[in-house]
């Protein structure tokens, strides 16, 4: 008997050992930053079932992001099967296992968090952001996803989901202007069945064409441990990280071997001229040559090739195409992915000007650069460009973890920023011309037209080479995806036990400071040292607002104006100096402000403060440069005509703040105000109300208060009026019952839907505060009621939402989306059904323990990059908040009741005074809205009556 049970006891403790290594990771390498390097940090791990885990500890913040990425991508596909990679990308969110229908969204808003999935060519990558408390639950979700999704996998999800991608397609590549360029461009370049030869989201054919099997044998094949990298970065303990791992990854099977696919560089020895008709107002040209894979040695000569051709205001294209009025737009890229790039020369010509001419003065501006040739300035600033851009991209813990995951799993070598870093500071004169010469000049390119519908002319050449198509009868080989098993995880634990959160981390509203000087400038600041950066945002209270109604687009025009000359240089010459600096400096006119956006390296901060102040006080308003940019604007007005979305959002606006207040104009104008502007109106507008009489100014970065306000001493100088002030609107126009105002978009497969009415104006403590947390669950989160309802159970959008936008003025709720055309009338239904259920019943006791834990711990993401502290800042000095209003609302959050949502859903929430407005294809749509049993007013795009 003693040795009998001394005989159980080693096979237990031997088999425990066994199970320990089965799941034990190994540490592999670790990585640490030396005084400035732009190096992250990090210990890497290997699973004996070959999941990599990347860990990168900061504890500046407490959250924390996960990102799972698998080396799979629409190149792994096949002929024929085209667009799983990122068909799985949608059905990875619909349940596994122990994660139950639309839960996995709903964990992670209900930890505060975000997340989202995006697939490309080669890899597919899943994450979410979180408060630090919450990281074994997302590591729990993670897994169970990576091993028990396909239980979870029926055939109604696979109908919705790929419903919502037929959808997704529509929206962003077949009626999106210019949407099928890639598409389009991707079959000319490659030769038929190149892994880059068909679009990331796939053809309506092979959606249609797969089922449920063919998706569950892609995802055996691909979505392996042995074939991810789960990164781990922010505030954690490695050590912890590592047990979590082994928990709930070490069990999970290994895929099949997976292997690195070989590159396939193509580069064409003559021109392909292909083109399409498309529902444009501006003909396109794109000109495409064959480029190297991302991290080939000739990578950064390319990208440097790239800017100097196109990359700033003194470069050719922009002098040639773009500053001479020629076209509207012009530029040049280097995209590169895992196995070939593309390098691309785009030009949208202004009208009168063709698409031959354009394809003429493009091969003449390719002589000219070569005639040009390189110079050390052109050097200088691309590599200061590059600099700053690495330095910015270390500014949360999601890019950071991003890079990490994406150095690993492209090369195989997560520190390689480093180097890569050097290889761009390297890169010569002489590189520059050898990668032109070898890629571009005399080699063939992919030249497309794409033409306005109707206008077959319009293209820059007749087309020579026919888009390859599948064989009816082509059978592709997918022998790899036979005998392919499922094996699920043996655990020692019960994984259907969600893991309890942590304990709630403590956030830290940023430290403040802040000084009003005598002229009104109000400042704002708070010192942060994570990189050697500072942003410098300064709000003048202008915009649009102070226009006039009939010199509407005026604001946004002198704006433009301000980022032109000044006195003392010229565009080009300004460009260039920040080009050296490495920083940037963007003025844009919105609604109630010009903004001036300082973005400089810490050390290059008084250089670029001179130049913003020259900028600001110094403009040049050159008359040929109003002309330029007025016929820009005029010709972005009409191009608006062409997209149904835009003219939604004008006709609803119009309607829902009434003709008599600015706001109901597009901030750009219209063509009949913009077309009477002068450069007078802009010196004028200037003159009046380019004043710091209400200026404010928020700072962020690492520099001390004194030595900011030090850097800036034309912050007290600049004079006051002392006779402006702040207008009123006029009273939105009542709405005395629901209907819908209809807008006419011939053969538009998708309908846009705006519905709602004029609400209230921003408040931090008040009912504005109290409906974000009221529309939460009905449209405000992925998992509201509205989009859960249109896109998840219906598949008639990709998105459906709603919310309250208020600002000093009062705003309006608005519930929107893109609706598949069929659907059109049924998802008016749909809205308002929501609607008028919250309305006449109101929330949930779940749905309000869900809107408390979601929003409460949100707090812990809102004040980490330095765009979110400005933002911060700016809302707390335009409202006159203290720090403390964020502990406010979280007592109005944790107090808030039932009752009192439902008594503010009710009064907030008028169903029978609301506007409907719909853009959509009358001839499919129109006569289904009829029978809805609204009053319908049809309206032109400009939101005008018709007949």
């Amino acid at each position: 008997m003693k040795n009998r049970f001394f005989s159980t006891l080693l096979f237990m403790a031997v088999a425990a050992t066994s199970a320990l290594a089965q799941t034990q990771a190994k540490l592999v390498e670790t990585v640490t930053k030396k005084g400035d390097e732009l190096v992250i940090p990090y210990t890497k791990y290997v699973l004996p079932n070959g999941l990599i885990l990347l860990i990168h500890e900061d504890h500046s913040d407490p959250i924390v992001h996960v990102d799972v990425t698998y080396h799979v991508g629409s190149n792994r596909e096949s002929i024929g099967r085209s667009g799983f990679a990122h068909f799985f990308e949608h059905m990875m969110f619909q349940g596994s296992d122990h994660v139950a229908d639309e839960q996995h969204i709903k964990i992670i808003s209900g930890a505060g968090g975000t997340m989202n999935g995006t697939t490309n060519s080669d890899r597919t990558n899943y994450f979410e952001t979180v408060p630090s408390n919450q990281l074994e639950k997302m590591l729990w979700l993670e897994a169970d996803r990576m091993g028990f999704l396909l239980d979870a996998v029926t055939q109604q999800k696979f109908e919705v989901q790929r419903a919502t991608v037929k959808n997704e397609r529509g929206q962003n590549y077949d009626n999106r202007p210019y949407g099928l360029i890639s598409e389009k461009t991707a079959s000319a370049l490659y030769p038929f069945g190149h892994p880059y030869s068909w679009s990331t989201i796939g053809t309506l054919a092979d959606l249609d064409r797969v089922d449920v099997s063919d998706l569950k044998r892609f995802f055996l094949r691909w979505y392996g441990p042995n074939n991810a990298v789960l990164t781990v970065s922010g505030d954690v303990k490695p050590a912890d990280v590592v047990k979590l791992v082994e928990k709930y990854f070490g069990p999970i099977p290994a895929g099949p071997e997976t292997k690195s696919m070989e590159k396939q560089i193509v580069m064409l020895d003559k021109d392909r001229y292909i083109s399409y008709e498309d529902n444009v107002r501006f003909p396109m040209l794109l000109m495409t040559y064959g480029s190297v894979h991302n991290f080939h040695a000739d990578e950064p000569a390319l990208d440097v090739l790239a800017d100097i051709l196109g990359g700033s205001e003194s470069s050719i294209f922009y002098q040639n195409f773009i500053k001479s009025g020629i076209a509207i737009n012009a530029n040049v890229s280097n995209p590169c992915q895992e196995l070939a790039g593309e390098f691309q020369i785009m030009v949208l010509p202004m009208p009168g000007h063709t698409l031959a001419e354009m394809e003429k003065m493009v091969r003449e501006a390719l002589v000219e650069f070569e005639k040009r040739g390189v110079t050390e300035e052109d050097l200088k600033k691309f590599k200061a460009k590059y600099e700053a851009d690495a330095v910015n991209s270390l500014a949360s813990v999601s890019g950071k973890g991003s890079m990490l995951a994406s150095y690993q799993t492209y090369i195989g070598n997560a520190n390689y920023g480093p180097k890569q870093l050097q290889a761009y500071m390297k890169v010569t004169k002489e590189d520059v011309m050898r990668v032109f010469n070898t890629y571009i000049k005399g080699k063939g390119a992919v030249v497309l037209s794409v033409c306005p519908k109707g206008q077959p002319e319009a293209k820059a050449a007749e087309d020579n080479f026919t888009l390859p198509t599948t064989p009816e009868d082509y059978k592709a080989d997918l022998s790899q995806y036979n005998n392919l098993t499922y094996t699920k995880a043996k655990d020692s634990f019960d994984r259907n036990v969600a893991p309890a959160a942590g304990a709630n981390p403590v956030v830290k509203v940023p430290a403040i400071y802040t000084k009003d000087l005598t002229n009104g400038v109000r400042i704002i600041g708070t010192k942060t040292d994570e990189i050697p950066n500072v942003t410098v945002q300064i709000i003048v209270k202008a915009g649009q607002i102070m226009e006039g109604m009939d010199k509407a687009g005026l604001a946004g025009i002198t704006a433009d104006m301000l980022n032109e000359s000044t006195l003392k240089h010229t565009t080009e010459q300004l460009a260039d100096e920040l080009g050296k600096l490495g920083s940037e400096i963007s003025i844009s006119a919105g609604a109630e402000n010009i903004t001036i956006t300082i973005s400089s390296l810490t050390k290059n901060l008084d250089a670029t403060l001179k130049l913003a102040e020259e900028k600001m006080f110094q403009p040049r308003f050159d008359t040929a440069d109003f002309n330029r940019l007025q016929a820009q604007q005029l010709e972005v007005i009409a191009n608006q005509a062409t997209q149904a979305t835009t003219i939604a959002n004008n006709v609803y606006s119009a309607l829902v703040y009434g003709a008599n207040s600015p706001f109901s104009q597009p901030v750009i104008g219209t063509e009949a105000s913009v077309s009477k502007l002068t450069i007078e109106d802009v010196k004028t507008y200037y003159a009046k109300y380019f004043a710091p009489d209400f200026a404010q100014v928020v700072i962020v970065g690492n520099i001390t208060q004194a030595d900011a306000l030090k850097k800036m001493p034309f912050l007290n100088t600049w004079p006051k009026k002392g006779n402006i002030t702040l207008p009123t609107l006029p009273a939105a126009p009542a709405i005395e019952k629901t209907k819908i105002y209809f807008v006419n978009k011939d053969k538009a497969p998708q309908s846009e839907v705006r519905i709602g009415y004029m609400a209230l104006p921003y408040d931090a403590t008040g009912d504005y505060y109290k409906l974000g947390i009221t529309n939460f669950v009905l449209g405000g989160a992925f998992n509201s009621r509205i989009n859960l309802n249109l896109r998840e159970a219906k598949g008639w959008t990709y998105g459906a939402r709603s919310g309250y936008r208020g600002s000093r003025y009062a705003g309006p709720f608005t519930a929107s989306g893109g609706i598949k055309g069929a659907a059109t009338d049924s998802s008016i239904v749909e809205f308002m059904k929501e609607i008028t259920n919250f309305a006449d019943k109101g929330i949930t006791a779940e749905e309000l323990a869900f809107t408390r834990s979601s929003m409460g711990q949100a707090d812990a993401l809102k004040y980490e990059t330095p765009g979110q502290k400005a933002f911060f800042l700016s809302r707390m000095l335009e409202y006159g908040l203290k720090p403390t209003y964020v502990d406010e609302q979280n007592a109005i959050l944790g107090k808030i009741t039932k009752a009192d949502i439902d008594a503010l859903a009710k009064k907030y929430l008028p169903y029978n005074k609301m506007i409907i407005v719909v853009v959509g294809n009358k001839a499919k749509v129109y006569e289904p809205l009829q029978k809805l049993g609204y009053e319908i007013v049809e309206l032109d795009a400009n939101g005008k009556p018709v007949n």
